[in-house]
């Protein structure tokens, strides 16, 4: 029993010697709590908006601060005229416009009936029709609060939805799991493939050849490039063509940030593989770091700006996030790069730290 007991003890303190094994046991779960905690959310919370109000009358402002007041909004600006409002949503930074007609006050106080349109960001369907509950909510709260309620009469909310009328959730997952598949094919398994290499003792002999490192990573990459072409133009196609996807924006723009993202993917793949001796640290390190934060952090499923403030902080070095805002804003809204542009260089930028931190790991090594 005492050599039993000895035994057990040794195991213990292996274990606490071995700080990855404590990363795992301990740190893997407070992460997931929190992530999962904090970040999965059907709810919404300080949604940007913006305010179109024809009648600027005391009524109409009395709403628009009820709304104000509410910690579901946040009134980023208001909007001079309609023709603006689609400028305005392929910016990306408003999910909803609520428009008050004409003579509000007036027609509420004369007819018993006036007209709030609530116009919609409809890319995220759960979200659009979220907003669209909200708002009902608030202006019947405030209809309550003035006991001016009556049958078919008070205030009227008209809801319309932009870019997917229909509320068809297919229209939000199909970039959403274009962006999961491409970042696992080019990060996970370029990440394995090369720390397999080096697990195997292969990748000195490739590094000591006539080819030079950076052919040595190009070969090895380049097929999961190839694959995920592959992969993006399967996905987007059977979107099109089986689940009717519209695709409003330019096709050319679209390939281009694919490939763009892509290459910020490998890059990544690369720079795990760095600091991977074998494919099982690989592994734990690209499905902690890439698929947890791609699938919950990205806004893919839930909405980011309804996750707290340091969430939201750590969602933007998520390259995932980003190219979603990408793909839907060219396939759903139409937008060129002008729109995007923003997206487009951290993209690049991503890539191109990724690049750099691999090639400084890689001569460190060498040396």
């Amino acid at each position: 029993m005492k050599r039993f007991i000895g035994f057990i003890k040794k195991e213990f303190y292996h274990i606490f010697r071995d700080k990855r094994s404590l990363f795992i046991l301990f740190g893997m779960p407070v992460a997931q709590i929190l992530l999962f905690g904090f970040a999965i959310t059907n709810e919404i919370n300080n949604v940007d908006i913006a305010v179109l109000d024809y009648a600027r009358d005391t009524e109409s402002q009395k709403i628009i601060q009820k709304i104000k007041a509410s910690t579901y909004f946040h009134v980023e600006n208001e909007i001079l005229n309609e023709k603006a409002i689609e400028g305005e949503f392929k910016k990306g930074k408003i999910k909803a416009v609520l428009l008050f007609e004409k003579d509000f006050a007036k027609k509420l106080q004369t007819e018993n009936k006036a007209t709030v349109q609530v116009i919609t960001d409809a890319t995220e369907p759960n979200v659009a029709s979220t907003i669209a509950n909200y708002t009902q909510s608030i202006i019947q709260n405030y209809q309550n609060q003035k006991n001016t309620v009556q049958k078919n009469n008070g205030v009227v909310i008209q809801s319309r939805m932009l870019y997917n009328p229909e509320l068809k959730s297919v229209f939000n997952f199909v970039p959403g799991v274009m962006t999961v598949i491409l970042m696992l094919v080019s990060a996970m398994m370029t990440s394995i493939s090369i720390t397999r290499e080096k697990e195997l003792g292969t990748m000195e002999i490739l590094l000591v050849s006539p080819l030079k490192p950076f052919q040595v990573i190009l070969g090895k990459v380049f097929p999961y490039v190839f694959l995920s072409i592959i992969n993006a133009i399967v996905i987007v196609s059977m979107g099109y063509f089986i689940f009717g996807m519209p695709i409003n924006g330019s096709i050319f723009l679209l390939a281009f940030e694919s490939i763009l993202f892509i290459i910020t993917a490998l890059s990544l793949g690369i720079l795990i593989s760095t600091i991977s001796n074998t494919q099982q640290t690989a592994m734990m390190i690209s499905l902690m770091g890439l698929m947890l934060p791609v699938i919950i952090l990205s806004g893919f499923i839930f909405p980011i700006a309804s996750m707290p403030l340091p969430m939201q902080v750590i969602s933007n070095i998520i390259p995932a996030k980003w190219f979603i805002i990408i793909v839907k804003s060219i396939m759903l809204k139409g937008v060129g790069l002008e729109y995007i542009f923003k997206e487009t260089l951290i993209l690049v930028g991503m890539t191109l730290l990724f690049m750099g931190l691999s090639i400084k790991n890689y001569k460190t090594r060498l040396e």
